[in-house]
Formats: structure tokens, C-alpha cells, sequence
């Protein structure tokens, strides 16, 4: 059902006391509230923010492992889409030899000289950032105020709802179609004046299909902006970016991210590509020293070195076609085709929170959901070939 209404982070089933949302995030009840009127500094604080939740963080696995007496060779982490080949070395050596006692060039001029090259647009319609999530998060402080929307398609990534949340404004939820597809008709239906931005991964997460050119296509002719996440692209490959239509559509951000293909997920760098007028405005609102110069060393490094990068990422699109084949011939789960670096799994006649648990007890770790489109689903990251039997074997032992 199309739901339009203020955004509630508290919503859902609490059956562990989180909520397992698509993007795989989990939601924890806020305590301000509880505080706010005994508190002088919290009856200062905007009343929309007061029953808001934040984010649980996600119990790092090496803690999880040791707690069963797992030993750490034997950990596989499949719950962050992390890539496990981690960055090139010649990244490592930069960002050893940067200088952190001098802050970052506030421009980014290397970063964005070298993303130009990257992404054959020029670097006044680039914009870097702590990770793509300062982008968005920049993106809602320019768009978003009370009495404003956004819309999105579940399940998806959680931090649109999250940013629109902080921002004051509200979340219209256009559930996609059983295959995941947008439902373009009830889209129309639902943008209204209010509605300022339309925010859609591709490859999309957790789900891994990909947006046809035709949904673009239909979404920019709504009106608002169309923010078009590709964090997992280079897994899909780049012949099916939409960075290529932003020149000629004054509407469209692509956001991108160095977390999953160049192996940086720890030090927060991505970027957006967008309209010259609209980075500019961006890069005024933005802290100017972000991101910092371990990120931006590390960032120009990468794409030096794209090609040991991407010859990695070709191994991991492969590795994933062998992971797929595999979990097919599992009795419980039905694997869904991906252009990801990850798997979502349907568990067939069981619960996915119960296979997780189980497989956690024997270090493989991954994500499962209990939103309805995605009841009873699981995400595998896509690994290494030895992760990816440590996750074999183990689903060998276990029902869900």
C-alpha cells in the first residue's frame, strides 16, 4: 500500500529489539524522548527529532566468533558487502606516506582531476565526500525542509528515509513491483508539489536488479530531482551508468562510492556527479575539509591503479556466478539474480533470522530482513572463493 506519511524509525517488527530494514541497517528506539522533559538542553531540540531513532551498529563479527571460540582464519564475513581483497597496495604505501598534520585540500583538486578522467565528466560536476552518505546527507540539507518529501521504492537502502527524517520532511514509500521493478504508474500518482527528490539505487540494495534507462527516463520527467545511487556499479560495469545523461538533464545526481570496488569501506570516500549550478551549491554547504587526506591519497591512488582494482571486481562477478550456481543446489534457499557484489536469497520454508543465528555460531556471518517484500530474505555478500565455502560448508550443517 503507498504510504505516505512522517517518517518513524520505530516502526516494524522489534522481535530482537532492532529492525532489520532492506538496506540491512538495523534500527534502534531513540531514548531523547524519554529525556526531554527533565532535561533543559532536550526541550531545545526540534520536537520532529525527539522520537527519532539512530542506528544500531551491527556487532562486529571477530567479537561474535570469538565469543563461539571461533578462530579468525575461519570467519566469513558476508554482511557488509565489503570487498574482502581490500585496496591496492600502491594505496596503502600513499596513504603512509601522506602528510596528517596539514588538513585536506578543501577543493579536492587531485580527487576530483582524477575522478574527471574516471568518469569522463568534468570535475566542476563533482562533488567528494565522506563516503556517499555525506552526499545524500548534503543533498537533503539542500532540498529538504519541514512540510517537504521524498520518495522511494522498498525495499531499498535505508539512509534516504534516515536523512529525509533529520531533514524534517517526509518519506512517500512506492513499494516496487513482486520482480522489484519501479511502479512508474503509482510513482506518477504519488509526486506531488511537496515532493522534492526521488532516491534510487542501481544496482539496487538489497535486491541487485538494475534500473532500465526507460524507468530513468520516466522518473525524470516527475520534476523532482532523481538521485541515482550506483554504489555497486562497477559489479554491473560502467557501460550501465547514468552518469552519461547528466549534461543533459539538469534534474539528475548520480552518486558513486570507492567502499565496494576500490576496498576503502573504512575510510568513508565517494562522490557525486551532478549539474554544475547544483555542485557548486554543495560544495558551499559542505564542511570544507571532507574528505579527509588519508581518503583523498587513498581515492587518487585507486584510480591510478583502477586496473589491479578492477581485475578484482572481474574476480568477484565471477566468484558470484560460482556462489549463485552453488546456492541454487541448496534445498532452502532460491537465489535472485544480482549485478551486485552480493546475493539476496528467499529461505524457503524456514526463517531467515534463524539461519542467520545458526550460521553466526559457525563464523559466517550475513544479513537477513523481515520487511514484507523481503520476509524472510537473506544477503550474502560475495567474497573471496574461500568465504564463500566456509559459507557452503556451513549451510550444508544447518536448516533454517
Amino acid at each position: 500500500m503507498l504510504e505516505r506519511s512522517s517518517f518513524d524509525l520505530k516502526g516494524g517488527s522489534r522481535r530482537d529489539g532492532a529492525v532489520a530494514h532492506a538496506s540491512g541497517i538495523h534500527l534502534r528506539p531513540g531514548a531523547a524522548m524519554t529525556q526531554a522533559e527533565t532535561s533543559p538542553i532536550m526541550r531545545l531540540v526540534r520536537p520532529e527529532l525527539l522520537g527519532m531513532a539512530g542506528y544500531e551498529p551491527v556487532e562486529p563479527a571477530e567479537a561474535v566468533a570469538q565469543r563461539y571460540g571461533i578462530p579468525s582464519d575461519q570467519i566469513a564475513k558476508l554482511d557488509g558487502n565489503e570487498n574482502t581483497y581490500g585496496p591496492a597496495p600502491a594505496t596503502v604505501e600513499a596513504i603512509a606516506a601522506a602528510a596528517f598534520e596539514i588538513y585536506t585540500d578543501p577543493d579536492q583538486r587531485s580527487l576530483r582531476e582524477a575522478l574527471e578522467d574516471y568518469t569522463g565528466l568534468p570535475k566542476r560536476m563533482i562533488v567528494a565526500g565522506h563516503g556517499s552518505d555525506e552526499l545524500i546527507d548534503l543533498i537533503g540539507r539542500a532540498l529538504l525542509a519541514p512540510g517537504n518529501k521524498i520518495l522511494e521504492c522498498t525495499p531499498t537502502f535505508g539512509m534516504y528515509r534516515f536523512t529525509a527524517a533529520v531533514c524534517g520532511a517526509e518519506v512517500t514509500d512506492v513499494p516496487r513491483h513482486e520482480d522489484f521493478g519501479l511502479d512508474l504508474d503509482r510513482m506518477r500518482a504519488a509526486v506531488d508539489a511537496r515532493t522534492k527528490a526521488i532516491f534510487l539505487p542501481s544496482p539496487n540494495n538489497p535486491t541487485g536488479n538494475l534500473l532500465s534507462e526507460g524507468e530513468v527516463d520516466a522518473c525524470l520527467e516527475l520534476g523532482p530531482v532523481v538521485v541515482v545511487d550506483e554504489a555497486y556499479i562497477e559489479f554491473a560495469g560502467l557501460e550501465h551508468s547514468f552518469a552519461r545523461l547528466i549534461p543533459h538533464r539538469d534534474n539528475l545526481i548520480v552518486l558513486r562510492t570507492f567502499s565496494k570496488w576500490a576496498g576503502l569501506a573504512g575510510l568513508r570516500l565517494g562522490y557525486g556527479l551532478m549539474p554544475e549550478p547544483f555542485a557548486d551549491l554543495l560544495r558551499v554547504i559542505k564542511p570544507p575539509y571532507t574528505p579527509n587526506v588519508a581518503s583523498e591519497v587513498a581515492g587518487v591512488a585507486s584510480l591510478q591503479h583502477r586496473g589491479e582494482l578492477m581485475a578484482h571486481v572481474h574476480e568477484i562477478v565471477h566468484e558470484r556466478d560460482r556462489l549463485m550456481a552453488a546456492l541454487a543446489e541448496v534445498p532452502y534457499l532460491v537465489p535472485l539474480p544480482s549485478a551486485g557484489n552480493f546475493i539476496l536469497c528467499h529461505v524457503r520454508g524456514g526463517e531467515a533470522r534463524r539461519l542467520r543465528d545458526r550460521l553466526r555460531e559457525r563464523g559466517v556471518f550475513i544479513r537477513y530482513f523481515d520487511e514484507p517484500a523481503v520476509r524472510d530474505c537473506v544477503r550474502i555478500s560475495v567474497a573471496r572463493p574461500k568465504e564463500s565455502e566456509l559459507l557452503l560448508e556451513a549451510l550444508r550443517e544447518v536448516e533454517p
